[in-house]
């Protein structure tokens, strides 16, 4: 049959055949269809097995990747920007990887009342990162921006996966493959069960493979952060001495900073919370977007936060459960319905934004991980591993005048352990943004405060 002068997208053999060579997921979801000049008993069963093979590949909803090796010279690079915070930040930061047609892999925002570390993974050539890196430096209210991919690091990132495991056999290996991988389950329901687990992204992606024949129904994973091993720490010329393995323990009375010496911040990199003066009676809010993998589609996001003068509390990018897709958990400061129900609306607008949910009065899992330095002779190492353990912290890295923590929670706990370990001195901290999962089991404490319950008359 000849196809010359027809449209691809009114020909279907042209069509499919179109599809294939842009590998688009309509090429791969559709079942081979033969076109002859008449249909014959013989082709009658393919068509069938075919058929068939297309009802269980969508009913499925499996999502076929294959890996491929980056080019030569090209590789993944880990970037710290340390900023002042102020609304509309974040976007001038991904518009500079926007206007390079540059993509993010992962991104972790934790923001303080005046300050935020930005931690990125680009991936691209060292000269071609090396340039990013300077444009960004160029902003304003930028203090510094490093490259600590070939630096000796701790890296980490959070993951909640959420699988088909009703009770029974299936419960049973999910749980067994969680003691495994060191996660632990947040919620269960009559269908599903919710994990999460830290660690790097090697061991983040061999859970996921392990559970994926179990059927992944949604995942949310946040961008990872990373601290320089040992005594070494951010390049920020904000200490004021020559080293840090000069710097006087805090129970050592530490001189006066004078004049030209320091930095405005203090010796504190980030603090835990985002500002505990706030007031606490209005929850912020939580929105989960769904995003393409495209270059820029962080910028057009953010962009609509800018442009109504709006400011993020955190903010974490990761891959979804779907190929293809990322998901972007942002909490933003409490205000009127109205005004974030039109935030919604112009979210849902923007071209590659796939559904935009707002799960701040829905039940959730809330998590978010913190890396946290402290400055800790060999005499309190075992009173610090001791505290550690209270607020079920893991010991990342130590060295002979510091000790690295990390620990996943919320908010509350993370406040809460940082003023425990504030007497001894905290050097650094690093900090994702917060994801959120619905509970499938339909309850959390705070949903349960907001509900009317049974009343005992005493």
């Amino acid at each position: 049959m000849s196809h010359a002068g027809c449209r691809p997208a009114g020909c279907r053999p042209c069509g499919r055949l179109a599809a294939r060579r842009q590998g688009s997921s309509w090429a791969r979801h559709q079942a081979p269809q033969r076109h002859y000049g008449a249909s014959s008993d013989a082709s009658r069963p393919q068509v069938a097995v075919a058929a068939a093979a297309q009802e269980q590949e969508q009913a499925a909803d499996v999502y076929e990747f294959e890996p491929q090796p980056l080019e030569e010279g090209v590789r993944k690079h880990m970037l710290s920007v340390f900023v002042a915070d102020e609304s509309g930040l974040i976007n001038r930061v991904a518009g500079v990887f926007a206007r390079r047609g540059a993509n993010i892999e992962s991104l972790a925002v934790g923001l303080t009342v005046d300050k935020a570390l930005f931690t990125i993974v680009a991936t691209g050539t060292d000269a071609v990162v090396a340039n990013l890196a300077k444009q960004i430096g160029k902003l304003v209210n930028v203090r510094y921006v490093e490259d600590i991919t070939d630096e000796s690091h701790v890296e980490r990132e959070l993951m909640l996966i959420k699988v088909n495991a009703p009770p029974g056999p299936a419960r049973t290996e999910v749980m067994q493959i969680a003691d495994i991988f060191r996660a632990h389950a947040v919620d269960c329901s009559d269908v599903t069960t919710t994990l999460q687990v830290t660690g790097d992204v090697g061991k983040m992606e061999a859970l996921r493979r392990v559970l994926a024949k179990f059927g992944v129904v949604e995942l949310v994973r946040t961008g990872r952060i990373s601290l320089k091993r040992g005594e070494r720490m951010f390049d920020t010329g904000a200490w004021g001495r020559a080293s840090s393995a000069q710097r006087p323990h805090a129970e050592v009375q530490q001189p006066a900073l004078r004049s030209g010496e320091g930095d405005v911040y203090g010796p504190n990199v980030l603090d835990a919370a985002y500002n505990p003066l706030a007031d606490k009676s209005q929850e912020p809010y939580v929105l989960s977007v769904e995003v393409e993998d495209v270059p820029g589609v962080l910028n057009q996001v953010t962009g609509v936060f800018a442009r109504r003068c709006y400011n993020v509390q955190s903010l974490a990018v990761g891959t979804s459960q779907r190929e293809g897709m990322s998901r972007m958990t942002m909490v933003v400061p409490s205000t009127n319905s109205g005004s974030i129900s039109n935030l919604i609306k112009q979210l849902n607008k923007l071209v590659y934004v796939g559904k935009v949910e707002d799960l701040t009065h829905v039940p959730h899992v809330s998590r978010e991980l913190m890396l946290v330095k402290v400055s800790c002779s060999a005499q309190q190492r075992g009173e610090l591993v001791s505290l550690s353990s209270i607020f079920r912290a893991a010991v990342c890295d130590v060295s002979v005048n510091t000790m690295t923590l990390e620990v996943t929670g919320k908010e509350e706990k993370m406040l809460a352990l940082k003023e425990v370990l504030e007497p001894y001195g905290i050097l650094e901290v690093a900090r994702t943004g917060r994801v959120v999962m619905a509970r499938d089991s339909g309850l959390d404490s705070k949903y349960l405060g907001r509900v009317a319950g049974s009343r005992v008359m005493l």
